[in-house]
């Protein structure tokens, strides 16, 4: 969650340069460039060369694959600190795995292959905060297949708006916390169809959790999303896997 005095400066919190040395912070930032992407964009392709690391600076993004019949399946908001296309610190890494564009525009942090690939070779904790970016993404995703098995509809989509609110795409406003999403988008993150999530979240503007914009919503009591029947149910009490 960010206020507006913090907007640019959450980068500085990734992931990725946590616990790094003076030197090697140093070296990040002197070799890096820095790249302004419009919004809807592409920053990676999905099965193109993984030449570049990318570290958003400001912005939104969202990586995200296509199924046979269109449907786009989004695995991450990329918020600023986020990391994209870690798959170039490898010696011989695979091509890019997923598609990533911008959903604002977006500043980047962007080295070519073979300088990252230096530097994690003069800094280890360079590859090491990788490999733990890699991880924490890993059980996110564990951690999002279980809700989709054991948690209903609006459970998830509590669990998601929570996240993202206290997260880098969270801002703190006046009237509460505004996050650039789309319905569509929302639904997507939290594994729910586009229909029931409008359905939930016109329920819960009706309620006054929130309120609704084009493009955006703002979550004005995010407390009675964390209430214990929105946030999950036990096992004796699971509810039935949504088709969707």
């Amino acid at each position: 969650m960010k206020t507006g005095d913090e907007s640019g400066l959450a980068w500085v919190k990734s992931k990725f340069l946590a616990g790094l040395s003076d030197a090697a912070m140093r070296q990040l930032l002197d070799t890096s460039q820095i790249r302004h992407i419009a919004p809807k964009q592409d920053v990676i392709v999905r099965g193109g060369e993984p030449d570049y690391l990318f570290l958003v600076k400001t912005g939104q993004a969202r990586s995200y694959i296509v199924t046979e019949d269109g449907a786009e399946i989004i695995l991450l908001w990329a918020a600023p600190g986020e990391v994209l296309g870690l798959v170039s610190l490898l010696p011989t890494p695979p091509a890019y795995m997923v598609n990533t564009t911008t959903v604002t525009a977006c500043d980047c942090l962007v080295w070519n292959r073979h300088t990252i690939r230096k530097l994690a070779a003069e800094h280890p904790e360079i590859m090491e905060n990788g490999f733990r970016v890699a991880v924490y993404h890993l059980r996110a995703y564990m951690k999002r297949h279980v809700n989709l098995v054991t948690k209903s509809a609006e459970s998830r989509l509590a669990n998601q708006l929570i996240q993202l609110a206290t997260s880098s795409s969270g801002e703190v406003r006046d009237s509460g916390i505004r996050i650039d999403i789309t319905n569509e988008q929302l639904s997507s993150l939290s594994d729910t169809g586009y229909f029931t999530t409008s359905r939930i979240l016109s329920k819960w503007e009706q309620d006054g959790i929130l309120s609704k914009e084009r493009g955006s919503l703002t979550l004005l009591d995010p407390e009675s999303l964390m209430a214990p029947e929105m946030g999950g149910r036990n096992q004796t009490n699971a509810p039935t896997v949504e088709k969707s």
